[in-house]
């Protein structure tokens, strides 16, 4: 009996690291549903099903994300609930809120003119965008050879532009807005939230933006999309599945902040820069196929340089670290 004491031990540490791969595989499956999900949903919505108010869209999502937040975090303990100390904190994530605001509904107009697959391209130079932010605002210098990198994730947006069949120029102005939105948020909420005492775990942090965000989003879309509530109503009269549409793509919206997090907490950040390159890949693969909107080889030429020079410029920075 002793003697089997060791190889049932020994079994039990050969389940757990599967049990540990299975979860973080089953993890990024998640993630990537969410997001690819949420993308097509929001290009459906916007584009094929004729839904054409991203502003009211934004508000639902972040409404959801609210009320999604709260259960998650102060119900489920995903995580320890941070407080906000001061006036000048709050006032610091209402102006992250607000640029984060402008990058969500920037990205969703951008969905309503642009196929999937280059509004994905052009999202790819994220990096380009942080670089810039963050040498301009904090004098932050990279080696000269990360700049080079930046080269290919903007050469190839270029050729994915002359090549895209579909391109539209409001479209595509919107598309580059929300990237650079999201990166000035990037590099901004480095400045802002710097103090040890201010630091917000990205479910905390979105705790406290996404009411903020209800609070600056409403009136704009009152204003902006006049009506959208007694429209909404009248496309629910005579199709009620955009209510439920509208209600599984809020809680889309949430769940790839969530499992987002879940994705940075469990695994390293090269593999996750790895899987979000991948991602993109594989999102602009199941719109075409989706949508069958038409592309290029000079397209996915363009596209393919970029997420070369994305991988070039993480390597880039990791070594010069």
């Amino acid at each position: 009996m002793l003697n089997e004491l060791p190889a049932m031990n020994r079994h039990r540490g050969q389940q757990n690291p599967r049990k540990g791969l299975a979860f973080t595989v089953g993890l990024v499956t998640s993630w990537y549903c969410s997001n690819i999900g949420v993308l097509l949903l929001n290009k459906f919505l916007l584009s094929n099903y004729g839904f054409k108010y991203p502003i009211f869209l934004t508000t639902c999502h972040m409404a959801a994300c609210s009320v999604l937040s709260y259960i998650a975090l102060v119900f489920f303990r995903i995580a320890p609930v941070q407080t906000v100390r001061s006036g000048v904190q709050l006032g610091k994530i209402a102006a992250l809120s607000f640029i984060f605001c402008g990058s969500v509904v920037s990205g969703n107009i951008s969905l309503r003119f642009l196929p999937v697959s280059f509004n994905q391209a052009v999202g790819a130079t994220t990096p380009f965008f942080t670089a810039v932010f963050a040498f301009v605002m904090t004098a932050k210098r990279e080696a000269w050879v990360t700049y080079a990198t930046l080269i290919p994730v903007v050469t190839g947006v270029v050729i994915a532009s002359g090549g895209e069949p579909s391109f539209h120029l409001f479209g595509f102005i919107m598309c580059i807005g929300a990237t650079a939105a999201r990166a000035l948020k990037t590099v901004l909420q480095g400045i802002l939230l710097s103090s040890e005492g201010e630091k917000l775990n990205s479910m905390n942090l979105l705790l406290y933006m996404a009411p903020v965000a209800v609070v600056l989003l409403l009136p704009a879309t009152l204003i902006m999309e006049e009506n959208v509530v007694g429209k909404t109503i009248q496309l629910a009269r005579e199709d009620f599945k955009i209510i439920w549409y509208l209600l599984f793509n809020s809680c889309l919206a949430y769940f790839v902040n969530l499992t987002n997090f879940l994705v940075t907490k469990h695994t390293s950040p090269l593999t996750l820069q790895v899987l979000g390159n991948a991602k993109g890949a594989l999102a602009v693969v199941v719109s075409v196929l989706i949508f069958r909107n038409p592309v290029t080889v000079t397209g996915m030429l363009g596209y393919s340089i970029t997420v070369a020079g994305v991988v070039l410029y993480s390597e880039a920075k990791k070594r010069n670290k």
